[in-house]
This record gives structure tokens, C-alpha cells and sequence, in this order.
């Protein structure tokens, strides 16, 4: 009886080894050539995050939506509030902000219809050149015979990077940087298209641009490629040119053939040095459009601070209110 149980017991445990084998070699089985990975939709711009944000926030009547290209994108607008307008100040704000920041945007945008000045404050896109990966160089292998062919050869990439690093130059440069400089470069230059042509038809007198932080540098990057006979003034405040960014502002701003204030925070040693070297710029190449505003920052006391940015602004768009 023993006997039989145990061979009872070995042709279960077979059976069982048998059946279970067919599903773990499905499970183990790749999937069928034709068929297709899922598809997953990008995720949207962080830009585009931040106009949805905003149109929740900002009143329907200064909403305007702008075409650019093949883009739509949210523009913030306030009319001059007076009978006969100056013109249309167009703000265009740096890296990390939006079309109601902070910090020189907001201000600027609601508290210069004033002054006789309508405002458009754009949203802009997100650029991509600044935040590409490096390219990474693979270290040498332990073991690897320097005295052979093969050692040698495998060894050269490296010593190159070293070398390119002792010259002083990048190594680590990213892949198809120029392209995507021209696209960058592209959409944000059709949406100042896109808010100069708003501004026509608001029957503005003179359209001046005004740029904050990385954003002065793409206004006179606009300026300086385009040459928009339909833009009469540059406003630069806290300007400076983004990383990876060429021409740097140092030679492009003082090179504008169009009047232009720049507007900078004396406080910091690196922001007086570039400052004097923009100003210098421009009296070497007899530039007298090329103005100098500096201000100091007043920290603890932002409304005080933004208020100063505000009275200089006007004063330099419009002197005779300035003056009152």
C-alpha cells in the first residue's frame, strides 16, 4: 500500500509540472511583433501650465488669446486710460516667469495705462537649449593596454575631452544646440509678431518693447535680427543673456538702432560692471539712443521698489510726465 501511495503521489506531482508548463512559456513568450507600444501624449509646456493657471486668475476683459504660427497662446492687455494714448508698451518676461509675475511684470502692466501707455504682457514658450543634456564622455577601462593598437585607440576620445578641457574649450557641447536655438528662437520671435500686429490694431501711436530679465535679451535679439520698422523703443530692466545663449547683451544691446533704456540694479559688483561695459559699448559706436537708468533695490520693501522701477520707466517713456 505504501508503495502505491508514493507512486500515486510522484504521477500527481508530474501532472501537475506538465499543466503548469504551457502558462509559464506564454508568460515568458515576447509579444507579437505587429503589435504596437502604447502611446503616451507629451506632457504640456510648463509655460502652458502657467497661462491655464493665469486665465483662472486674471479678469476675461484683459485676456486676449494671439496667434502665432501654428500656436495660440494667452497675451494679458490693458488699454491706455486716457482719450489719446501714448502707444502700447509690449512686456515680454525672462526664464521662469509669466505674463502676470511678480516682480516687474505685474506692476509694469497695470499701473503703466496710467501714464497714458496701454499694456500687452505675453506668455512665452518654453525654450529647450538651456536645459539639453550634456553629452557624457565615457571613462577609460581599468583594463586596457595602452603599449597594444586596440589600447590606444580606446584610449584617444578620452585624451581628446582632457585636451579640449586644457584649451579651454567644451567638451561636453550638446548635439544639435544651433538647431534648436533656430526653433527657440522662431516661436517666441512670432509671438512678438503676433502682439506687434495687436498692437497696430489698437491704433497705437509708437510700440516699445520691454523686456525683464533673459526676456530684454530676446527683445533686442528680435530687434537686432528683424529690424521692425513698426517698433520705435527698447526697454531693458535687470537684463541679462540667458546660458548657452550667443550674442551675449554685452555687444547686442549697444548695438540697436532703435532708442533704448537700460534699466539696471546698482547693488551687485557684476551688475555695475556689465553696465558700464553696455555703456562704454555704446559710446564707442556713437550710439546716442543707448540711455542708462540704475536703480537700488529696496529689499524688505517690495511695493516701494517696484514703484521706483515704475516712476523711472515713465519717466524715460514719457519725460513730460516724469517731469509732473
Amino acid at each position: 500500500m505504501l508503495f502505491l501511495h508514493r507512486s500515486a503521489l510522484s504521477a500527481l506531482c508530474l501532472s501537475l509540472l506538465l499543466t503548469s508548463a504551457p502558462s509559464v512559456q506564454a508568460a515568458e513568450a515576447p509579444a507579437p511583433a505587429d503589435e504596437k507600444p502604447v502611446e503616451r501624449h507629451p506632457l504640456p509646456e510648463r509655460s502652458q501650465a502657467e497661462a491655464s493657471a493665469l486665465e483662472r486668475q486674471v479678469p476675461p476683459q484683459e485676456q486676449q488669446q494671439l496667434q502665432a504660427g501654428s500656436d495660440s497662446f494667452l497675451a494679458l492687455w490693458k488699454p491706455a486710460n486716457s482719450a489719446e494714448a501714448e502707444g502700447v508698451v509690449i512686456i515680454v518676461p525672462g526664464a521662469g516667469e509669466n505674463a502676470d509675475w511678480p516682480q516687474a511684470i505685474a506692476p509694469l502692466r497695470s499701473k503703466l495705462p496710467d501714464a497714458h501707455w496701454g499694456t500687452l504682457s505675453l506668455s512665452l514658450p518654453d525654450v529647450n537649449v538651456d536645459t539639453l543634456p550634456p553629452r557624457v564622455i565615457e571613462p577609460p577601462k581599468a583594463a586596457v593596454d595602452t603599449s597594444s593598437k586596440e589600447g590606444s585607440t580606446a584610449a584617444k576620445p578620452v585624451e581628446q575631452a582632457a585636451s579640449a578641457e586644457a584649451e579651454g574649450t567644451d567638451p561636453a557641447v550638446v548635439p544639435g544646440a544651433d538647431e534648436q536655438d533656430k526653433t527657440d528662437a522662431k516661436r517666441i520671435f512670432d509671438r512678438i509678431d503676433a502682439a506687434v500686429a495687436f498692437a497696430q490694431t489698437q491704433s497705437a501711436r509708437s510700440v516699445v518693447l520691454l523686456g525683464h530679465g533673459t526676456g530684454a535679451w530676446w527683445a533686442a535679439r528680435y530687434l537686432s535680427e528683424k529690424q521692425p520698422s513698426q517698433v520705435q523703443k527698447l526697454v531693458m530692466v535687470a537684463g541679462k543673456t540667458p546660458a548657452a545663449r550667443q550674442p551675449d547683451l554685452q555687444q547686442l544691446a549697444p548695438s540697436l538702432k532703435v532708442p533704448t533704456a537700460d534699466v539696471f540694479y546698482q547693488d551687485g559688483a557684476s551688475e555695475r560692471k556689465n553696465a558700464q561695459e553696455r555703456i562704454q559699448a555704446a559710446k564707442r559706436a556713437k550710439n546716442d539712443g543707448y540711455k542708462q537708468v540704475s536703480l537700488t533695490a529696496l529689499p524688505g520693501n517690495s511695493a516701494a521698489e517696484q514703484e521706483q522701477l515704475y516712476r523711472r520707466v515713465r519717466g524715460w517713456l514719457s519725460p513730460q510726465a516724469g517731469a509732473n
